[in-house]
């Protein structure tokens, strides 16, 4: 589940690109479709339930990048 926190695709690219130091360009191909604009899920169950995120995306991004790294 998610932290109810929205982020574009663009921002996660450049988000993960930072994380693993990436120097080189993204390059995106406009000539596609966009897809579906927003994919919001509702987590007001959740949050009754007292679930809420313990991390942020960028933290979890960063665990599964250094534990990858170990295991490579």
């Amino acid at each position: 589940m998610g932290s109810g926190q929205e982020i574009s695709i663009k921002d996660l690219a450049l988000m993960i690109q930072q994380i693993v130091g990436h120097q080189g360009e993204i390059i995106w191909d406009n000539t596609k479709p966009d897809g579906t604009l927003r994919k919001w899920m509702d987590r007001t169950q959740l949050a009754q339930r007292g679930y809420k995120a313990k991390i942020t995306l960028a933290e979890g991004i960063t665990m599964v990048y250094e534990t990858y790294k170990k295991l490579c």
